[in-house]
Formats: structure tokens, sequence, C-alpha cells
């Protein structure tokens, strides 16, 4: 049975493109280890960097939810609020 897949809409605090700074290696290793263990498909910010937009497999939304708040953006407000959806990928 395949895992099902999310989706994650979330907001980048005022000031992000200087506040991430600190944290930014550590989100990118994070991500790239996310990616490596097969539970993000994809992840990225809005051209305008005001929302970020990610793809999840996973075996629930509890651990798609477990993923994004081990986030250093979560931790440190970098991602202001955030929402999982179950999806159904058609196409």
């Amino acid at each position: 049975m395949s895992m099902a897949k999310y989706v994650m809409w979330g907001s980048y605090c005022e000031g992000v493109l200087e506040k991430r700074a600190p944290y930014r290696e550590a989100h990118l290793q994070g991500l790239q280890a996310q990616k490596e263990s097969g539970i993000l498909v994809a992840l990225g910010p809005t051209a305008d960097v005001t929302k970020v937009f990610g793809i999840y497999e996973a075996d629930s939304e509890a651990a798609v939810r477990q993923v994004v708040e081990g986030d250093p953006y979560w931790q440190n407000g970098i991602w202001t609020d955030y929402e999982v959806y179950e999806w159904n990928q058609v196409f």
C-alpha cells in the first residue's frame, strides 16, 4: 500500500530574508535528510517569500506535523503558521 500524500501551506515572518539567515543551513540540511528518507517530495517559498508550500508522502498527518515542527524555521519563528491537508493526487 502506498503512503498518503499531504500538502503543507505556511506563512513566513516579516523580514524573512534577514531573519532566516542563522537557521538556513540547518533548515536546508534537514530538508535534504527528509528528501532522502522519502517523506519530503518538494518544498519551497512562493516567489514573494510570504508563503511556504510543501508536498509530503507519509503514513499520517501527525508524521508530517512532526517533521514541520522539527524544522529550525518553525522552531525559531521563521514560519509563523502552517496547515496540513491530505491530498488526493489525481495527475
